[in-house]
């Protein structure tokens, strides 16, 4: 396919309308890469000025021919908002052959577009690529991963060096590598997804309001017989967590992300397995407690949200107890 292969940008935007523009701003000079296709910056009914802020914006700098604002009527979350302007991209007589999510707390470094879109031309097997993303601070985040399945929620709760080598090839985030590689699922922060993938598997999991959508997405590219790969020529700065608040740990977190990761590991690995996964995170977990009131290697002392263990093994056996994980794992069967 050639390189220069039409290409449509989503970003949902839910009261970060600052961070929307300094976005828009580094895409200024790298427009000519989507080769006559647009922005879309869809609005999950932020409720505040961001329609008006983002709209004077455009107009003030003359960006209207190639990004627009579209006000959605309530907030369902990161997939609600991509999927609307996915249906948007995919319905156009502009056509399309790529479309990339892009996270709203993003800054776009030069002809990072291009070697995504580069990468996919020269490799039809690729659906889904993703970009290396560096933090505000000039440091590195890992944006390729592999799935989480139960054996990585022990690892998460263990937190110790010398059993995750044991345990390696269940490591959600794998050391950073400098070369292009394929890997089980990209960061959604930046996602390059060819046209072909949503016409054999469809649009994004509405049911997850916010997190492991991605991840939900790549494992039924992966199922529908396409690759992911990490494309490092490809960066973007991204402030991770400045549209969530996700990243303060002071905070108790919020009751989407526990209903997400019960929603992933019922629906891939069924009511046993998320049971599974939460009984190995706690032994990882009280091993890892152990292990710091004595004082012996405790890694990242101090960085779990309020009352994490108590989110997470209330709110999945009270979905276990109420039906609400059993209405999944039907779906899945």
């Amino acid at each position: 396919m050639s390189i220069n292969s039409r290409a449509w940008i989503i970003i949902v935007n839910y009261r970060t309308a600052d961070l929307v523009v300094n976005c828009l701003h580094s895409l200024a000079d790298q427009i000519d890469c989507l080769s006559g296709g647009r922005v879309l910056v869809m609005d999950n009914a932020s409720g505040d000025d961001s329609v008006v802020t983002l709209k004077g914006t455009i107009e003030r700098e003359g960006w209207q021919e190639w990004v627009s604002v579209v006000p959605l009527d309530r907030n369902g979350g990161f997939a609600f908002g991509n999927n609307a302007g996915i249906r948007i991209a995919l319905a156009s007589p502009l056509d399309c052959d790529y479309l990339f999510l892009l996270n709203p707390d993003t800054l776009v470094r030069p002809k990072a577009i291009q070697a995504l879109i580069n990468f996919m031309g020269i490799r039809p097997e690729v659906g889904i690529a993703g970009s290396h993303l560096e933090n505000a601070d000039g440091g590195e985040e890992c944006s390729a991963h592999r799935f989480h399945s139960p054996l990585s929620e022990l690892t998460e709760g263990v937190r110790l060096n010398v059993f995750n080598r044991l345990l390696k090839n269940y490591l959600v985030t794998e050391p950073i590598r400098k070369d292009a590689h394929r890997c089980d699922w990209v960061s959604g922060a930046s996602m390059m997804i060819r046209r072909a993938v949503f016409e054999d598997i469809g649009l994004l999991d509405e049911d997850y309001f916010l997190y492991f959508e991605e991840q939900d997405f790549c494992r039924r590219t992966i199922l529908a017989g396409w690759q992911i790969w990490y494309v490092p020529d490809s960066k973007i700065m991204h402030i991770e967590g400045a549209a969530t608040g996700i990243q303060q740990v002071v905070r108790r977190r919020p009751a989407y992300w526990y209903n997400s990761r019960r929603r992933y590991f019922t629906k891939y690995y069924g009511i046993s397995g998320l049971i599974l996964a939460d009984l190995l995170w706690v032994m990882g977990r009280l091993t890892y407690l152990v292990r710091r009131g004595l004082g012996l290697g405790a890694q990242g002392k101090g960085s779990d949200p309020k009352w994490f263990m108590l989110d997470i093994l209330w709110g999945d056996l009270r979905a276990v107890l109420n039906g609400q994980a059993w209405r999944i794992a039907r779906k899945r069967a």
